[in-house]
């Protein structure tokens, strides 16, 4: 099989798989054939926020809400909704004026009502009420993204700088109940994580916090020191969380799709973590022994790896991890492999990730280009667009981590 009917087979198969998970059918699923006591509210938060409320207003009959996504991610208004855009991933003044009006909508709330709470990825930077000033906020939020903290340790910080988060929200919607409806963009699923837990209890502790906060030296104001060393909330009442969407389905409809297309398929893992290019080249040298060992193989792996930020150039994660398996790739004529983001969006950038194969490490010397060189720039981005290997989706309107499919002996 030539490259260009591998790169098309690997479309293929991660446009299908991210479809298996898109949030439309999992909302109407998870509503189907419920009754509501009262009135029922929307609050949709993330970057699936207005996909998951169009599916929802469709299924029950909303006395009115809030939706708040991604600039960029509204596709137009929604009935009887306010559709809000925010930004992402660190939070600026939409992300504050967005928390305000969704907690307006919890004012005057019934015991009967329901508050239907639609939440997805990206939801920590787009609702956001800080207990410090909101340039603090930021400057911390970007020191922590380029740091290379996990993206639990991050949101265990941003759970006590906020007034949202860490289960803050649901005592704001009480005495309603609230119906938690979740893509979960977090491996593992802890519901503190997603969109750092609005309606969920913060089992961690202050000493955890400041722990983090000294691995990465964070520089602390006195006021956030003095959020950090506070108790968040361990319990809150009156909440039905529900996980509708996971990487883990991401995975097995990739694996599905791959088993259909005649490779014999294994999933890596659907807990992928770490630092992008050291898993791109352990996933390239697994792809590479299967390609040598002439099976016809489709590795899947799903998770949400980090990018230490060391240079000043441009890319994402999977980008990097992309680029990082190329060399063990190189001179390969029959494998390949793409790493994307279920979203769309792969760092600041309008890619979904990368794709390489055996001859993407040529093409770069053509262009006179390293591929370690460029690691070390962090420039993954200008480096695949040089050679033609960015992919790019555009929004997809889910957000549940990243995939990466490696093909050989096709």
């Amino acid at each position: 099989m030539s490259s260009t009917d591998l790169r098309q087979q690997l479309e293929s198969i991660t446009r299908r798989a991210v479809s298996a998970v898109l949030p439309e059918p999992a909302v109407r699923a998870a509503l189907a054939g419920r009754a509501f006591p009262g009135r029922v509210f929307v609050a949709a938060i993330g970057k699936a926020a207005w996909r998951m409320a169009s599916a929802a207003i469709d299924t029950v009959d909303a006395a009115g809400g809030v939706v708040v996504t991604r600039e960029g991610q509204s596709a137009g208004p929604l009935p009887g909704l306010t559709v809000l855009e925010a930004s992402h991933p660190v939070p600026t003044s939409k992300s504050v004026e967005a928390a305000e009006a969704m907690l307006r909508l919890t004012e005057g709330l019934r015991e009967t009502d329901t508050v239907l709470l639609l939440l997805s990825g990206g939801g920590s930077a787009l609702f956001e009420k800080p207990l410090i000033p909101l340039e603090e906020l930021q400057m911390l939020t970007e020191a922590l993204l380029r740091s290379g903290a996990d993206i639990g340790e991050i949101n265990l910080i941003r759970r006590r700088l906020s007034a949202v988060k860490a289960g803050r929200f649901a005592m704001r919607c009480a005495p309603a109940r609230v119906l938690a409806l979740v893509l979960s963009d977090v491996l593992g699923d802890a519901p503190e994580s997603i969109a750092s837990g609005p309606v969920s209890p913060d089992p961690s502790t202050a000493a955890e916090a400041l722990a983090i906060a000294q691995k990465y030296r964070l520089p602390l104001s006195e006021q956030a020191a003095a959020c950090l060393r506070l108790e968040t909330p361990k319990a809150v009442r009156g909440v039905d969380y529900r996980i509708i969407g996971s990487v883990r389905l991401l995975c097995a409809a990739a694996l599905d799709i791959c088993r259909a297309a005649g490779y014999e398929p294994l999933l890596l893992t659907d807990q992928m973590t770490g630092e992008a290019a050291e898993a791109g080249r352990a996933i390239g040298n697994r792809l590479r022994e299967a390609a040598l060992a002439g099976r016809k193989t489709a590795l899947v792996a799903g998770g949400e790896t980090v990018v230490r930020v060391r240079g000043s150039g441009l890319g994402g994660r999977c980008q990097e991890l992309a680029l990082a398996a190329a060399e063990a790739l190189e001179g390969l004529p029959n494998a390949a492999l793409m790493a994307i983001g279920s979203d769309g969006i792969d760092g600041p950038t309008d890619a979904a990730g990368g794709y390489v194969d055996g001859f993407t490490l040529s093409a770069l010397r053509a262009k006179g280009l390293e591929a370690r060189d460029v690691l070390a720039r962090n420039d993954a981005y200008h480096a695949l667009e040089a050679v033609g290997a960015l992919v790019k989706t555009g929004p997809t309107g889910t957000n549940v981590n990243d995939l990466v499919v490696g093909l050989c002996g096709g």
